[in-house]
């Protein structure tokens, strides 16, 4: 959902279906005292997060899966891992050093934590490693796809490979040498290296070297075979088995595989500097050094190449993890480009969502047109983002009727069709105002350049306030229509990125209501100067009023409670920590309030405490595409209240950003939205559900065995059918 550097797939990290979209700026717990609740009534958060990748793990060993998305389950769950040792261990490790660490949300000691994460990421790492051994290399190897090992080639096919080898790998290689006069060299943070030990036939002297896999030469290199099937070798084998060319007249008495991870995460004092674009630059260039914080070793290396390595590195023992070859499980991700559509998940073409669906009599829809008769609600990826958002913003961009385009970009595509709209638009000489969010994590790279050549376009480009990091998903659009102006707005639960948008499960709402018109005006002033908005109308804006809006929420359903009346709480997040939420929806259960919690990701609230959270229902769904959106739902006595919008249910978002949920109004919109969470959290559809113990627990299939309602396969045909009926009409 903590969803980062450029993988085989050529997608992010942050992109590839399961890790966490979201930058995961370091949350501390904060000391919550409440006499009627007990004092153990959170789970740890790193414990969880780690769970959550355990059940993306669990999608890579279900053999109902697809067995190609198998594999690319396994590459995110390695992608996951290393995002969250090079931010949330690395952050955990710093404030260790410095002296900053605070005992965690469940009273564990920083230390012990460490060791809690080593212990079950180590264990984990092995189950990964196994399941590509035993289960899902077997199963490709079945079905023609083959990854093999150096000892299983025929003499003609080492040949071949051995021409491959020096055609297009040796020219590249570099190995480098550790002697007096060449020290250890620098190891670049998750590159695949080979580390070498060495005789000189002429001293007899053992040498150690060290030879970096080079990253931009496919992983798998694909050998000559039949129609009927494809083999690959990896490419640190290829390596590795002609080391003599390297090192001629040299004895070659050991060489291994193994991985270094370094602390990634990025801290800008931003009240300090004058230039926060050439702060971050800075900082992004010293991220490249951070100090190591994982070495991942192959289980046969031996204890002499250990020590040197954790010696030169500078890493403790803790910190040292031994595992089945091969490492880096990220170059799957290659493997999913094979060409066989029946490993696959079947395809999908989001649809035009409905209203959208009417064309002008130029083939192209209008946009405003259909926004003027009723508020559109939208869901990504199952109706298009093309056809909605992006169509929304070109036209913006080339009405002339159009005077102003706002909006914030947290992270957006390489080749965005939504930056080109706001400098078409700036261009044509409208005002546009775009808000940077150059910090969000692994993307500030990419985001200085687009902020760079939108201000060149004559774009307003603003990075938001001090201190605090822009996450919600805003656009406002300002027409001129008949002599006055109106207002067209767009609010979403996701980026504004056309890439992510395929994979990544989001709403987002259209609407001309004048409320939301002059909530956004209010906001995006305050974001751009120097105006404090102290009230919005149909928003719920952090850091100011949406943890009091949320709080004031949950307890009116608990006094309806107490009250006799129905009462109901629905959230669906990427993750819940806060445990000022927490406590509140405990409260809640205790009153007899419903609280039924959809996560994806990390889960502090604990379900099942007796006199406590007996009322309160957690499950979490992962599947094809990543569940992203955030819904705040409440009973009301009757009166829907439904929010949605950018905020998870952690301390960063509540009080570290600037978050905003849209209250959704239409009555078929609230029926579509909560008709939806009552099917996620149906005992009936496939999901994990927490169980008391605090493990998860996933429930697949029904007491005959047959498969239970796969909720996103539900929400793609129920889309289509409506479609279709329309078209009928």
């Amino acid at each position: 959902m903590i969803e980062t550097e450029v993988l085989d797939s050529g997608l992010d990290a942050a992109d590839s279906g399961l890790g966490d979209a979201d930058d995961d700026d370091f949350d501390e717990a904060v000391e919550v005292q409440d006499e009627s609740l007990p004092d153990h009534r959170y789970i740890d958060r790193e414990l969880s997060w780690i769970a959550f990748n355990q059940r993306v793990l669990e999608l890579a060993e279900d053999p109902a899966t697809p067995l190609l998305e198998r594999a690319n389950f396994l590459a995110i769950f390695a992608s996951n891992l290393d995002e969250f040792f090079m931010v949330r261990v690395a952050g955990l490790k710093r404030r260790i050093v410095t002296g900053l660490a605070v005992p965690t949300n469940i009273g564990r000691a920083p230390h012990d934590v460490l060791t809690d994460i080593s212990a079950s990421a180590h264990a984990l790492q092995v189950r990964h490693a196994e399941a590509w051994q035993n289960l899902v290399r077997p199963a490709l190897a079945d079905a023609g796809i083959e990854v093999v090992t150096w000892e299983s080639l025929s003499d003609q096919e080492r040949a071949d490979l051995y021409d491959y080898f020096q055609a297009q790998v040796f020219p590249v290689l570099m190995p480098l040498a550790v002697d007096p006069a060449h020290p250890f060299p620098y190891i670049s943070g998750l590159s695949l290296n080979l580390a070498i030990r060495i005789r000189n036939a002429k001293t007899g002297r053992q040498e150690f070297a060290r030879l970096k896999v080079p990253s931009m030469l496919p992983r798998f290199v694909p050998l000559p075979g039949s129609r009927e099937s494809v083999r690959y070798l990896p490419l640190e084998e290829l390596i590795s088995n002609n080391l003599d060319d390297l090192f001629p007249g040299m004895e070659i008495l050991e060489h291994h595989t193994f991985r270094l991870t370094r602390n990634e995460d990025v801290v800008i004092e931003e009240d300090e500097t004058e230039n926060l674009i050439q702060a971050l630059e800075t900082e992004l260039l010293r991220r490249r050094f951070g100090p190591p914080i994982r070495l991942e070793v192959t289980e046969k290396m031996d204890d002499v190449m250990l020590d040197l390595l954790i010696s030169e590195l500078d890493i403790t023992e803790q910190e040292v993890y031994r595992l089945p070859e091969p490492l880096d499980l990220r170059g799957l991700f290659a493997l999913t480009r094979i060409d066989r559509p029946e490993l696959h998940y079947p395809p999908h073409i989001p649809t035009t969502a409905t209203a959208f669906q009417s064309a002008d009599q130029g083939g192209r829809a209008d946009i405003f047109a259909a926004i003027r008769k009723a508020d559109v609600l939208v869901h990504h990826p199952y109706e298009s983002f093309t056809t909605s958002v992006v169509a929304f913003l070109e036209q913006a961009a080339r009405d002339p009727h159009v005077l102003a385009i706002k909006q914030t970009l947290y992270r957006t595509s390489g080749d965005s069709p939504i930056v080109e709209a706001l400098i078409n638009a700036a261009e044509r000489g409208k005002q546009v105002l775009a808000l940077v969010e150059v910090k969000a994590r692994f993307d500030e790279a990419a985001n200085i350049v687009w902020a760079r050549k939108l201000e060149k376009a004559g774009v307003h480009v603003v990075y938001g306030l001090v201190g605090l990091k822009t996450h919600c998903k805003l656009l406002h659009v300002i027409r001129e229509e008949d002599g006055m102006l109106r207002s067209y707005s767009h609010i979403g639960t996701g980026n504004y990125n056309p890439k992510t948008s395929r994979l990544y499960e989001d709403f987002g709402l259209f609407t001309t209501d004048p409320q939301v018109g002059r909530d956004l005006t209010r906001l995006f002033n305050e974001l751009s100067g120097y105006a404090i908005e102290k009230k919005f109308k149909r928003l719920l804006v952090a850091p100011l009023h949406l943890r009091k809006g949320l709080l004031r929420h949950i307890d009116k359903e608990r006094r309806n409670a107490l009250a006799g009346k129905p009462a109901r709480v629905g959230i669906k997040v990427n993750s819940i920590v806060d445990e000022e939420i927490i406590d509140a929806l405990y409260r809640a259960s205790q009153a007899g309030v419903r609280v039924d919690v959809w996560v994806r990701g990390i889960c502090s609230l604990k379900a099942g405490i007796p006199g406590v959270s007996d009322n309160i229902t957690v499950r979490s769904i992962l599947g094809r595409y990543l569940e992203h959106s955030r819904i705040f739902a409440f009973h009301n006595d009757g009166d829907p209240q439904v929010y949605i919008g950018s905020a998870d249910m952690m301390h960063r978002n509540l009080d570290r950003r600037v978050e905003a949920l849209v209250r959704v109004t239409a009555p078929a919109h609230l029926k579509e939205i909560l008709d939806w969470f009552d099917t996620a959290m149906s005992d009936q559809t496939s999901s994990w559900h927490l169980g008391a113990d605090e493990q998860w627990v996933r429930h697949s299939v029904d007491a005959d065995g047959k498969p239970l309602t796969d909720l996103q396969e539900l929400t793609m045909s129920q889309i289509q059918r409506r479609r279709r009926a329309r078209a009928v009409r």
